[in-house]
């Protein structure tokens, strides 16, 4: 099987590039930081006119008919550019709220007891519960109440407001039985990631896990830019008669770099084909480090001017720490490789030594 992107997907993820170059460069970026991380809505207009959110509604609901491969192409580039605001939650609610998949929409999302991003500014809010995702974004009244009752609180990443919201009661399944849920799940995506699988039931956990997937693309993409910034800063910057890159030390945080990402892009690239939520939660880990260990390391390069506000280092750092502790967390994600790997029995008994005993594949049952 080749895992090569293909000449489309190439062209995709550089047409995106292309896009945001033009619609976000750096001067929009702080103009973004000006507002304190308030949206911009004729930004979000464009992306919808992009099909940036519709990319994997069905044609002939209005969407390009790609897949969750494609998807992850596209986040990664948005992490890349550092693109604010709730891209997951929009790119999910698209063919289920009105106005998401054109752009017209600004959708998020409440997961669990986790802060919820660019909810004052939000038209609907999506509940990700126990229960699969089938009941009503709250829009209207309902979400002004919601609204009024959360509190702002202080948010590491200044792109990205943050409220703690109240409680939200999720539907029961005679609900969801009464009110079936809108798929957004294409023919594109059922051929490379079936809705169940052994090891993948029709879990109720799949709007998160694929949230969780974007996110970690958006990890990807910002790991990748924070190597090459690493890397041009080293060629450019001169200490002692000599190139900064010239020094071991530094060479070293380089291909540091470069070794946590590549790993981190096969992950990322092979879960979004499989959909399977192990894989998935190895692919989160790993582009969380990635990023979260790269931008570190980029702010070591630049030295002292890198967490000084005019550079954007400090900005991929800060919101690089804010995806690791969204839709799946790193303990969350150990805690299901564990699971995983405790289920996976005896290893078999061609991978013993001979004579062995068949040592058990996790430690838990």
């Amino acid at each position: 099987m080749d895992f090569q992107l293909s000449d489309d997907q190439r062209a995709l993820r550089s047409g995106m590039r292309d896009l945001l170059g033009a619609v976000f460069d750096r001067d929009r970026l702080r103009a973004a930081l000006e507002r304190d991380g308030a949206l911009d809505r004729s930004l979000w207009r464009e992306l919808g006119a992009a099909g940036f959110f519709a990319l994997r509604l069905p044609e002939e609901a209005g969407g390009v008919g790609l897949g969750l491969p494609e998807a992850v192409l596209l986040f990664e580039e948005a992490g890349r550019a550092l693109l604010p605001g709730p891209l997951v939650a929009t790119h999910l609610a698209a063919g289920l709220v009105k106005g998401a998949a054109e752009g017209e929409a600004v959708v998020t999302a409440v997961a669990g007891d986790l802060p919820v991003a660019h909810l004052a500014e939000a038209d609907a809010v999506l509940v990700a519960g126990a229960e699969p995702l089938t009941g009503e974004p709250l829009a209207g009244e309902a979400l002004r109440a919601f609204v009024a009752a959360a509190r702002p609180v202080r948010s590491m990443d200044p792109l990205t407001p943050l409220h703690r919201a109240p409680a939200v009661s999720v539907r029961t399944r005679a609900d969801a039985e009464r009110a079936p849920a809108v798929s957004v799940r294409t023919p594109a995506d059922a051929e490379r990631a079936p809705a169940a699988t052994e090891r993948t039931p029709a879990h109720a956990g799949r709007f998160r896990f694929e949230a969780a997937l974007l996110t970690a693309a958006e990890q990807l993409g910002s790991a990748a830019r924070t190597t090459e910034v690493a890397v041009q800063h080293a060629g450019d910057r001169e200490q002692f008669g000599s190139p900064l890159g010239a020094f071991q030390a530094v060479k070293h945080l380089c291909a540091d770099m470069l070794a946590r990402t590549e790993p981190a892009r096969a992950a990322v690239y092979a879960a979004a084909v499989t959909g399977d939520p192990v894989e998935i939660a190895a692919a989160k880990l790993l582009a969380d480090e990635a990023a979260v260990r790269n931008a570190r390391d980029c702010l070591q390069i630049h030295g002292g001017m890198g967490f000084t506000w005019e550079a954007d280092v400090h900005l991929h750092l800060k919101r690089a720490w804010l995806r690791a502790a969204s839709w799946l967390t790193g303990a969350g994600a150990e805690e299901l490789l564990a699971a995983d790997l405790g289920a996976a029995g005896r290893l078999p008994r061609s991978s013993a030594a001979p004579g062995r005993p068949v040592p058990e594949a996790g430690g838990g049952g």
